[in-house]
């Protein structure tokens, strides 16, 4: 059976530069990764290493993990000054009170939306955003018109799977993590180090 990338793979080195020949830096982006497969926040976070390596003031607000798991990005993002904001109450599975983690996750973007605004930060990651807007536990279009008026110097990425179209649309760039397998599916369960 042939994979994919067997089937899109090329007999030769591309020849010549894909990108457009007019090319210019930006003054911010907005990052949205999403899709069912696993990397969509290991990604965010790699973006995070690099703007703290350009001294960059970072920060993250997870909307759905909360700051009781002691996840390792947490550990390393703190370590490296990162302002680091775990505001939200676990998997809705396990939840005791949908309603309570409603409430709560619109108060995350209420403080996610403060620090969008502040003028402060160079890069703000928000883990799991789509959730809140696929769930209804916050407003679309606020959130949108807040992305679209950030400082221009901001850039922010957004994570979390089913983005919903408005999203995509004002996005710079847009990647869909697809699952091929996932170890759970052979009954492992979450690996520290690998997974959190």
């Amino acid at each position: 059976m042939n994979s994919d990338a067997e089937n899109n793979k090329t007999e030769n080195p591309p020849s010549s530069d894909p990108r457009p020949k007019e090319l210019r830096t930006p003054k911010s982006l907005l990052l949205v990764h999403t899709g069912h497969g696993k990397g969509k926040s290991s990604s965010a976070f790699g973006v995070m290493i690099r703007g703290v390596a350009r001294e960059w003031k970072v920060g993250v607000v997870q909307f759905i993990k909360s700051g009781s798991w002691h996840v390792g990005e947490e550990k390393i993002g703190r370590q490296l000054g990162v302002d680091w904001f775990a505001l939200g109450e676990g998997f809705t599975w396990d939840s005791q009170n949908l309603d309570q983690d409603k409430k709560i996750g619109a108060e995350a973007w209420g403080k996610a939306n403060e620090l969008l605004s502040s003028g402060v930060y160079d890069l703000l990651i928000f883990d799991e955003l789509t959730y809140l807007l696929n769930w209804n536990w916050t407003e679309t279009q606020p959130v949108i018109e807040a992305l679209l008026k950030r400082p221009e110097h901001t850039s922010v990425v957004v994570t979390g799977r089913d983005a919903p179209q408005s999203l995509i649309d004002i996005a710079d760039t847009v990647t869909e993590m697809r699952s091929i397998k996932h170890a759970y599916e052979n009954g492992f369960k979450a690996k520290r180090g690998i997974d959190y």
